[in-house]
């Protein structure tokens, strides 16, 4: 199951991926609300674990722009804020649970788990740029039919990039979706990793789809 955390406060973030991927999760991660948002729109995610207090958007905007756009996606809001009145509106605007920080992470996986147990269950739809297809759930992707024999990393920088597609993604925000928290993006290897991508994706095809954005990252989109 894949499970997207929204929060900004990086030790924090790195101790929920942590322990969720040991656990058997999937997980991606985004630093602010804006970010978390795009995310959440962008492709099936079966748990969203959101901060109330994070930069650009706050976590109520978050669940809020969510729930109008009709994503029923189950979320559990995770904020220091322990007043009555924040768990109420918490609730209210669409939450499935609320944990206050500080918390032991027995607590916080009980209630994920719990959170899933009630969700719907669903298969996730593939993502599909131009003639790719990636299966996330079967972590397979093929071109015009053709099957792609990707590295796991490959894989998972090749769905990062399609969950954002036509979107310029930063080789920082690869680093953070793709590697660990802390892995320093002052070396090339997310470069490396794109240009072996390219020679799986790319280079067979009449049609480019992950394309450089000089100085900034890279964005796959046919053109």
């Amino acid at each position: 199951m894949r499970i997207l955390v929204i929060e900004d406060e990086r030790k924090t973030a790195a101790f929920l991926a942590k322990g969720l991927r040991e656990t058997g999760f999937a997980v991606d991660l985004a630093r602010d609300g804006e970010i978390g948002l795009r995310l959440a729109r962008a492709t099936r995610f079966d748990l969203l674990i959101v901060d109330v207090m994070l930069p650009n958007k706050n976590g109520w905007e978050v669940v809020a722009e969510l729930r109008r756009d009709g994503i029923r996606t189950p979320i559990l809001f995770l904020t220091a804020r322990d007043s009555v009145r924040d768990r109420v509106k918490g609730l209210e605007l669409g939450a499935d649970d609320y944990l206050i920080k500080p918390f032991a992470f027995s607590e916080l996986l009980a209630r994920v788990r719990s959170v899933l147990r009630r969700a719907p269950k669903r298969r996730a739809e593939p993502l599909r740029v131009s003639d790719l297809e990636i299966d996330t759930q079967r972590h397979k992707a093929a071109r015009s039919g053709v099957p792609l024999s990707l590295t796991p990393k490959e894989f998972l920088l090749l769905a990062h990039l399609a969950r954002s597609a036509g979107e310029v993604v930063s080789r920082a925000e690869i680093a953070e979706q793709v590697w660990d928290i802390g892995f320093k993006t002052d070396t090339n290897v997310v470069d490396v990793v794109v240009r072996r991508l390219r020679a799986k994706v790319d280079d067979p095809f009449k049609t480019k789809l992950v394309h450089t954005i000089r100085g900034v990252g890279y964005v796959l989109k046919a053109r």
